[in-house]
């Protein structure tokens, strides 16, 4: 790979696009997971898939980072682990069932993909071929775990599973990050553009749960509730958020760089894909039960959800800058002390509640973040150019 091709500054393509559509479907079953067992033991399960998912996926974007998904043996390359992970996704609701070897091979022969194309696209990168070689025992060895877990059964399959997520997306961390790189914006676009899908997922769920129900004032009340909260999930992360992280990933570079935006992007948005996927379950049962007491699991989903997003950015900000901040720890809080109360009043105030800490955040936000967003605002046309 020569030299202009490791620093080139691409957008996304369509084929990534139309890549990423896949993974979303996969986090979209995990909320059928998660409404086929609204229990711990539901809740557990779906979060391990959607770690999972997270991880071929998170895979792939460091690689078409690096490798051009147009060119022909790439793009062919990459056709055939969307199919396989395609093949997974619709195991999905019965991953930890009667479907856990067909998600297994499916995820197996995806991440044996990944590792192919990105040795190939080493090829004359001594220093990135190493930093692959290093990851492939564990990603193999992780996805040999997926696999297992599917001939088990009862609580050794979900220990199987939490261990390859150990091996797979957080034993790299052991191994260093000599000969990786990454490109900034088009990694930040990537990545954007994964979250805004997933928020998509969110609407489609409020879609879907008042299509299920009567059309009245209480169900019409909470579905712009609901959009009041996805709207807000939109507005944390787009504001200026890929403004300044593209700022802070552009004045790094080499081992500083990889680093944070494997830290910031890689491992923290997870927590936030896994809020906005909780909270688009909760909205579902929300909206079939707008007057009633919401069940332990879809109160958590309801208030965790928001909890867990918010709780990413705080973790972003204490990698960043080794500060706290205030205002979205403070609502993040806010949101998990709603938990005990989603439990005891109708879901409808529940949700009210919920996007009532949304709107103070925001109005928070817009006073004293004003000066701030508009010096990255003005920042934004020099960043994009370099």
């Amino acid at each position: 790979m020569s030299e202009q091709q490791a620093e080139r500054d691409q957008r996304v393509t369509p084929l990534e696009l139309f890549f990423d559509l896949v993974f979303v479907f996969a986090f979209t079953q995990v909320t059928t997971v998660l409404s086929d067992d609204p229990t711990w033991s539901g809740l557990g399960h779906g979060l391990l898939i959607l770690g999972v998912a997270w991880w071929a996926w998170a895979a792939y974007a460091w690689l078409t980072n690096t490798v051009d998904p147009d060119e022909g043996a790439v793009w062919g390359a990459m056709l055939v682990a969307m199919a396989a992970m395609f093949v997974a996704a619709l195991a999905v609701p019965e991953a930890f069932g009667r479907h856990g070897v067909v998600f297994g091979v499916g995820f197996l022969i995806v991440n044996v993909m990944h590792l192919t194309l990105y040795a190939l696209g080493a090829r004359g990168d001594r220093d990135l071929l190493a930093a692959i070689l290093r990851i492939a025992p564990l990603t193999l060895a992780g996805s040999a775990l997926i696999v297992a877990a599917g001939f088990v059964h009862g609580a050794l399959r979900p220990t199987l599973w939490l261990a390859a997520l150990a091996v797979g997306l957080f034993g790299p961390l052991l191994g260093g990050i000599s000969g990786w790189r990454v490109q900034p914006a088009h990694f930040i676009e990537r990545h954007g553009l994964i979250v805004i899908i997933a928020i998509g997922e969110s609407l489609l769920a409020i879609g879907l749960g008042a299509r299920r129900t009567e059309l009245d004032t209480g169900v019409i009340v909470a579905a712009v509730l609901g959009l009041v909260v996805v709207t807000s999930f939109w507005l944390a992360y787009f504001d200026f958020f890929p403004i300044r992280a593209q700022q802070l990933l552009t004045d790094r570079s080499g081992p500083q760089r990889v680093a944070l935006a494997r830290d910031v992007y890689t491992y923290v948005h997870l927590p936030m894909v896994a809020g906005i996927v909780l909270f688009a379950f909760a909205m579902k049962v929300t909206l079939a039960h707008v007057g009633r007491e919401l069940d332990t699991i879809p109160a958590l989903g309801l208030c965790g959800g928001p909890a867990l997003y918010l709780f990413a950015y705080v973790a972003l900000r204490l990698r960043v800058s080794r500060t706290l901040g205030g205002g979205r720890l403070v609502a993040a809080v806010a949101c998990a002390l709603l938990f005990p109360v989603a439990v005891v009043v109708p879901a409808l105030v529940a949700l009210a509640l919920v996007a009532a800490v949304w709107v103070a955040l925001h109005a928070y936000e817009i006073i004293w973040w004003r000066e701030a967003r508009a010096q990255a605002r003005a920042l934004r046309a020099p960043v994009s150019a370099s």
